[in-house]
């Protein structure tokens, strides 16, 4: 993924750091390193990928987060059930 697009996009949306790295799963910190330069794990590249086309929406990495917190909560789900 390239980080030239990624740091205009952001600027165009005027969002900052935060608020856009969040919606991957990504801490302000580490996503300001991305825009750096440094190396973007696979996962969190095919999602920029899939965001960047289209294919998924704010919508879907939200639906997507609430269900990943409630498989956290104190109902997890455990081997063997």
């Amino acid at each position: 993924m390239d980080r030239v697009l990624i740091i205009a996009y952001r600027k165009k949306k005027k969002e900052s750091q935060r608020r856009f790295w969040a919606r991957f799963g990504v801490t302000q910190s580490r996503g300001s390193r991305f825009e750096s330069g440094a190396e973007i794990p696979p996962p969190v590249s095919i999602l920029l990928g899939l965001y960047f086309n289209k294919t998924i929406s704010d919508g879907d990495l939200g639906r997507a987060e609430r269900v990943l917190r409630r498989a956290e909560g104190p109902m997890a789900f455990s081997p063997g059930q």
